[in-house]
């Protein structure tokens, strides 16, 4: 048998509701909760149907169960009061306004589960949310709310408002990747303090930073960009594994292997970034043919980065950024970042990005500049035109949240 799952945070304060409920058949698995919550006590847990008032409950009939302990009768006197008599009266507007279903009132139980922190002290605060919270959980729920195309837009946009911090993914391209490969870890850190603010960024612990200071380098970075995308670029060659979880543990969000190495050892790097969660960077520097090596892979990396080496750069040696249409056109049904390497500056960033680049890695021309603001704006600016109908950080145009 079908139910229905809801959810629902109103409010601000102490007296914030947060509201999780599934609504469904007396006969079907939520009556079955109903029944059972109702009659196994819990201490500090204690379920209590609904009541609009004493000897009043609604129809559809909620069983309400505390999430948090309640350990004295002024927490109780919250709960058997203002929250019980407001999600009681929710489910009742919810009839009267066809939300729920009329011929469904005497089929169909609810379980709902509340929050009412312990130094809420406003009763008629905590029932002003609680009501709209139980009110707004109902209709999501009997609305399948979020449709899937909203999970997918919103899941690497979206902040929960107490962890404090961002977790950032590349969700929206152009990027701009500044590579600290300077070994100071003085300067690197004096590089990202004076970056400006921009979800556009990501930062890149360079192989002799990390060479000499160890991944713990990116710990470090975080502690002054918690929200920015760093990646260590380990340039990976063999124990694949084991360097993407040191790497992980220093909270990087993404880890560069060698497109070198062998297909066994990415294959493991790969494999070990995806159990972790993080990106997989793949490095075709001085790979003879990128095209055949990442067929050659079980799975494909994250991100593809056309480098050319810095000790290369004035030698002449072209780019190869014509790789990076070979390679979409052999994997079309695959979603592949491509990031380009090696002596961009401002006047070449239109043509990295016009043969098909999503980030642009830049070094000396930002980390050695005397204006460091100055320098990265210059690709902002860039990277900003690349998007249609966004002038700038999402951030930046939300005026309410959810």
């Amino acid at each position: 048998m079908e139910f229905y799952i809801g959810e629902a945070l109103v409010g601000k304060g102490a007296e914030v509701a947060h509201v999780d409920l599934i609504v469904g058949d007396k006969l079907g698995p939520v009556g079955l909760a109903f029944a059972q919550g109702l009659t196994h006590m819990s201490q500090g847990h204690t379920p209590l149907l609904g009541v609009i008032r004493p000897n009043l409950p609604p129809k559809p009939h909620v069983l309400i169960i505390p999430k948090v302990t309640i350990k004295n009768m002024e927490q109780a006197n919250k709960i058997f009061g203002p929250a019980q008599s407001a999600v009681a009266k929710a489910v009742a507007d919810a009839v009267e306004e066809g939300i729920i279903p009329a011929d469904k009132v005497d089929e169909w139980v609810i379980v709902a589960s509340i929050f009412v922190h312990p130094d809420a002290k406003d009763y008629r605060k905590i029932y002003h949310y609680n009501y709209s919270a139980t009110k707004l959980a109902l209709r999501r729920a009997l609305q399948a709310y979020p449709p899937l195309d909203k999970v997918m837009y919103d899941k690497d946009r979206a902040v929960h408002p107490i962890m404090g911090f961002k977790v950032p993914r590349l969700w929206r391209p152009p990027y701009l990747q500044i590579a600290l490969d300077n070994p100071s870890l003085e300067q690197a850190l004096h590089v990202v303090s004076e970056l400006p603010k921009s979800d556009m960024i990501i930062i890149e612990a360079g192989t002799p930073l990390i060479k000499r200071h160890g991944v713990s380098a990116v710990s470090k970075l975080r502690d002054i960009a918690p929200d920015m995308f760093i990646v260590a670029d380990l340039k990976t060659l063999d124990t694949a594994q084991v360097e993407v979880d040191l790497a992980y543990e220093e909270t990087a969000d993404g880890v560069v292997a060698s497109g070198l190495a062998s297909k066994e050892s990415i294959d493991k790097f790969i494999y070990e970034t995806r159990r972790l969660g993080i990106y997989a960077f793949l490095d075709m520097m001085d790979v003879p043919n990128p095209l055949e090596k990442l067929k050659s892979l079980k799975e494909l990396p994250d991100v593809v980065i056309i480098h050319r080496a810095i000790d290369t750069e004035s030698s002449g040696r072209r780019s190869r950024w014509e790789l990076i249409n070979e390679i979409k056109n052999a994997f079309k049904d695959k979603k592949i970042l491509f990031a380009v390497a090696g002596g961009i500056v401002p006047e070449t960033a239109n043509e990295a990005l016009d043969a098909g680049a999503h980030i642009l890695i830049v070094g000396r021309y930002i980390t050695q500049s005397k204006d460091i603001r100055r320098s990265a704006r210059e690709f902002l600016e860039i990277l900003k035109r690349r998007i249609p109908g966004e002038p700038g950080d999402v951030d930046l145009l939300r005026v309410h949240v959810e």
